[in-house]
């Protein structure tokens, strides 16, 4: 089994990336919150410096797109080709209605965009000089009609499909419609990758048991929340005080980054959503965390979250 961390926007960039290698080994790639194209395939700098080589040594690591202008998903991946990388990653996948509504990420699924699709496809398949793998979820808001949607993703040389078995209707809500991946699991010609609710040991070990070939799983909000699962996955020996020291890392990396307690402030506070749910009886340290405008309050509540409570996944 091979284990890849998903793509998590405002969160999994190259500072928290290079911390989690650092701390966890285990992982055998990483993907890049997705680069929006613009006309000429230029990425804004953030995007870029995310996905410099120089930031990410040591790792692995796949971008991925955002477009639905084969023009622009050609040039920025040009430019990624530039940049030594051999393989970019098509985000069909991303439920933001920001994203949808322009027709782009899960938006692409929509039934009456099919065509538009495929002609899409035709082209990036055809020029592209870099190996193109795919992130999608199973359609627009009708599970079902992810039997077109594969049907037409078969056509295509996908270095690695990636799915999460949900609609984009259903952001990340509800259960996972594992039926829909057996469908894929069963019928995909290209190799497959699942993503979608595997925040514990016991997650990973049922999806296992449905799907005993399986090559490759992808986690995303799991491993914010447990970022020692993978290791721990693959046998290490994980403690509290290396979670601790992780997180300590997280905090000065951006501390270091980031202008003014303000923007650190909310970087870590985007990060507790996911990361408090690991600890028992967390809901009143998170509750504060949430409301503080002071570094100092916040820093006091992270350590007596640390000092009074376990770690879940530890216990």
């Amino acid at each position: 089994m091979r284990y890849y961390f998903a793509p998590l926007e405002g969160i999994a960039g190259y500072r928290y990336r290079n911390a989690h290698h650092q701390f966890f080994p285990g992982m055998d790639r990483y993907y890049s919150p997705f680069v929006v194209t613009r006309d000429g395939g230029i990425m804004k700098q953030k995007e870029l410096r995310d996905i410099l080589p120089e930031n990410n040594r040591g790792l692995d690591l796949v971008p991925q797109i955002l477009t639905n202008i084969p023009e622009n998903f050609l040039q920025a991946s040009g430019q990624m080709k530039e940049l030594g990388y051999e393989e970019v990653n098509l985000n069909l996948g991303c439920p933001s209605g920001t994203v949808t509504g322009k027709g782009r990420g899960a938006g692409f699924l929509r039934p009456e965009r099919r065509i538009q699709l495929q002609k899409f496809l035709d082209e990036i398949f055809t020029h592209a000089e870099v190996k193109i793998s795919v992130k999608t979820r199973i359609g627009w808001d009708d599970p079902e009609d992810f039997r077109e949607i594969l049907e037409l993703l078969n056509t295509y040389p996908i270095q690695e499909l990636t799915v999460h078995p949900r609609t984009r209707q259903e952001f990340y809500r509800g259960r996972v419609h594992r039926d829909i991946f057996a469908y894929a699991y069963e019928h995909s010609s290209n190799p497959l990758c699942y993503n979608g609710d595997i925040c514990t040991v016991e997650d990973y070990d049922q999806l296992l048991q449905d799907f005993p070939d399986l090559g490759a799983v992808m986690i995303g909000r799991g491993l914010i929340a447990d970022p020692t699962l993978v290791s721990r996955l693959q046998g290490y020996e994980v403690t509290k005080g290396q979670v601790w020291e992780f997180y300590q890392t997280i905090f000065r990396t951006y501390q270091d980054a980031l202008s003014g307690d303000t923007p650190l402030l909310h970087k870590m506070k985007e990060l507790w959503i996911f990361m408090a749910q690991s600890f028992t009886d967390s809901e009143k340290y998170l509750k504060k965390i949430k409301k503080t405008k002071s570094l100092t309050e916040y820093q006091t509540t992270v350590q007596r979250l640390f000092e009074e409570q376990e770690l879940v996944f530890l216990k």
